[in-house]
């Protein structure tokens, strides 16, 4: 799969580059770090504009390596690492911006203090799908709707929303079914939480995306969809403006997935063994259960029987709708089984 670019691959720039590139992909990327990799993309170091001045006061030129300048201390966390957690490395080191790496050093991602501390009010409202049974959560479920059931003290609906309230969300609608007036009862209309917030009311259950036909009025911006089950620290800011520059239809969030075959794996033409594999491990995408459509795809949308999110991206492809996936590298849980509910407590 060939995914688009996010934002931050602006910043990368390899070891082998000169003073003069540095400026200029400071200046492009106005990220205001560079962050110097090596051929497989491992992280080296950063570069600032500060290091770049230091580096000319030393009597360096526009031509000069950048590998002498190269910050090889600098700062760099793991993906799964909390935005609060990350908050206070930026206030306790002074800094405004800490690369994200995965277990071998690879590059994954950025995080930016304007966009922790100062996130952009949007307007975008978003949809919770909150109407599910959630059967194989029983009996946790069984007198009690999945997202309102609590993760460190706290429903997993209201994760939800505080996260999206963090990128500067406030206008909420939760589409509710089964038990549905107990989150009602819970959340209101949003007051105390320092929301907004709508319901739709399902009288069947209507699916992953069938809810949706029940808004009115339609929405005028692209709005965001999550799943009821769904916790992640996703930058939703980031996934709109994702889906908004790419001028798509419909984006989904979707998450890398690696399945390692327990047995070694033999390739056969008939009674012909034509190669071997000892326990090959498969890469894929997944959904995550986060989305962003436009408005015009909302009527795709069946009102009168139950209809799912992957129903609508088939119909959009066969209408050759732009439909795109945004790749999400950061702390992700399905919360869909009871042994989800111990692992989200122990990570939240």
């Amino acid at each position: 799969m060939n995914l688009s670019e996010p934002s931050w691959i602006k910043a990368l720039l390899p070891l082998t580059s000169s003073i003069s590139q540095a400026i200029k992909n400071l200046e492009e990327s106005t990220l205001k770090i560079v962050l110097i990799v090596n051929n497989d993309n491992t992280l080296i170091g950063t570069i600032s504009d500060g290091d770049i001045r230091r580096g000319l006061l030393k009597k360096m030129n526009m031509d000069s390596s950048i590998s002498s300048i190269v910050n090889q201390n600098s700062l760099m966390v793991p993906p799964e690492l909390s935005v609060e957690m990350v908050k206070q490395l930026m206030l306790t080191n002074k800094i405004q911006q800490i690369p994200i790496v995965d277990e071998k050093h690879n590059v994954i991602g950025l995080h930016l203090w304007d966009e922790i501390v100062y996130p952009s009010i949007r307007t975008n409202k978003m949809i919770i799908m909150a109407g599910g049974v959630g059967s194989r959560l029983l009996p946790h479920t069984e007198n009690c709707p999945k997202p309102l059931l609590k993760v460190s003290g706290k429903p997993i609906l209201e994760h939800i929303i505080d996260r999206a309230k963090h990128e500067g969300f406030n206008h909420f609608i939760l589409a509710i079914n089964y038990l549905g007036f107990m989150i009602e009862e819970y959340f209101g209309n949003g007051e105390k939480f320092g929301v907004e917030i709508e319901y739709l009311r399902e009288k069947t259950p209507l699916g992953t995306a069938g809810a949706l036909s029940l808004l009115n009025p339609m929405p005028k911006e692209p709005i965001i969809v999550n799943n009821g089950d769904v916790i992640s620290d996703i930058r939703y800011g980031e996934l709109l403006n994702f889906h908004q520059h790419h001028k798509a239809d419909a984006t989904m969030a979707v998450r890398s997935h690696e399945w390692q075959h327990p047995f070694g794996v033999v390739n056969v033409d008939g009674i012909d063994i034509i190669g071997l594999q000892e326990k090959p491990t498969y890469h894929s995408y997944i959904n995550s259960g986060v989305y962003v459509l436009d408005p015009s795809v909302i009527s795709e949308i069946s009102s009168t029987e139950r209809f799912d999110m992957t129903t609508l991206f088939d119909d959009l492809q066969i209408q050759n709708k732009k439909t795109i996936a945004y790749p999400m590298h950061e702390p992700w849980l399905d919360i869909g089984r009871p042994g989800d509910l111990s692992i989200a407590s122990s990570q939240l």
